[in-house]
């Protein structure tokens, strides 16, 4: 498939802003229409690759039950942004404070100024630019004529990344599984009622994978779910679980025998499944074919041949932060949505 080269954005002259913008989660969801939010995400990659915008930041804590992690970035769009997310992670809250394991927010600024846009939910903002940058890699990874798809968990994740893969391929029929069966079975429900897709629950997920074309996990597994031989020819797989060294969802092997393109190198050699397959020896760092934005720019190659399998290492990039948040922020005040509040009063 042809690369698709975003153009970039001209800077629009600084109009002061009447406050910062608080958002809530239904009001960034509101804000960010998936198709819209594709094409900011590939935006972003792109212009990352040309070198524009500022370095990406990651910063990590460790507390008892969980923890806390910072990711942030800047980039030049209609105005120059930066954004910073600040993500709390904490397994046990459902079953012991009733709250979220993920909880967190974005504070968007200009950064030509410093002033504070926005501050925003990051929960919808995650979910919305994790399913984004699949759906830039499926444009540009998978095979034009994909029309099946496995996805492996059913969780938080699953029903944006669904929808971001059918808004680039003509998704015909849908195999999802999880591991708890009865989710999966009211997923697939959920997800063909009033639709032209057929989705389908299956206990066997590495068999469904062995059908389909296009291949998405977005799980907590901390063991393989795919191995060599469970992946056809010519099939894309998007690995989304593994945003933590602990998390692996493609076994070494698979990994070593697909080409592999990565969101961040940096980041995919330190915590994503490409860490795991270093780490056992079965590929070697600059054995990646490719960072996604070089792809996106025409600066590398992405998919070279119909037969090969492409592993797309999705680890979620301070990149696609601030491109989801910057055009959440344009479209809550074109729409009057929010609450302005004023820092210095």
């Amino acid at each position: 498939m042809a690369a698709h080269s975003p153009s970039t954005p001209s800077i629009q002259p600084f109009v002061q802003p009447r406050g910062t913008l608080l958002l809530s989660s239904s009001q960034v969801r509101a804000a960010l229409p998936l198709r819209d939010c594709i094409g900011a995400v590939e935006r972003g990659f792109a212009l990352h690759a040309r070198g524009m915008g500022l370095a990406q930041g990651v910063l990590g804590a460790h507390v008892p039950g969980g923890g806390f992690h910072v990711k942030a970035a800047g980039l030049p769009l209609d105005r120059p942004y930066f954004a910073a997310k600040t993500n709390a992670n904490f397994p046990g809250n459902a079953r012991a404070f009733g709250l979220p394991t993920i909880q967190g927010a974005v504070m968007l600024c200009d950064a030509e100024n410093g002033f504070p846009l926005a501050i925003m939910d990051s929960m919808e903002i995650t979910a919305l630019r994790t399913a984004a940058a699949t759906a830039v890699a499926v444009r540009h990874l998978a095979r034009p004529d994909a029309a099946t798809l496995a996805l492996a968990g059913c969780g938080r994740q699953a029903a944006d990344q669904l929808a971001a893969v059918a808004e680039v391929r003509r998704v015909q029929r849908v195999f999802v599984a999880d591991i708890d069966p009865a989710r999966a079975r009211r997923f697939a429900a959920e997800q063909s009622r009033g639709s032209s897709l057929c989705v389908e629950a299956v206990d066997d997920f590495p068999a469904a994978a062995r059908t389909a074309d296009i291949v998405v996990t977005c799980t907590t597994a901390k063991t393989p779910l795919l191995g060599p031989g469970d992946v056809s020819s010519g099939a894309m797989v998007a690995a989304v679980g593994a945003d933590n060294p602990e998390k692996n969802e493609i076994a070494p092997g698979l990994m070593a025998a697909a080409a592999v393109v990565c969101d961040s190198l940096d980041q995919c050699a330190e915590i994503g499944d490409l860490r795991h397959a270093v780490a056992q020896g079965a590929m070697r760092r600059e054995d990646a074919r490719a960072e996604l934005g070089a792809v996106v720019a025409g600066k590398a190659p992405g998919r070279v041949s119909p037969d090969e399998i492409v592993v797309f290492d999705s680890t979620g990039t301070a990149i696609q932060d601030v491109a989801a948040a910057a055009l959440a922020y344009r479209n809550a005040l074109a729409a009057d949505l929010g609450t302005l509040f004023d820092f210095a009063a």
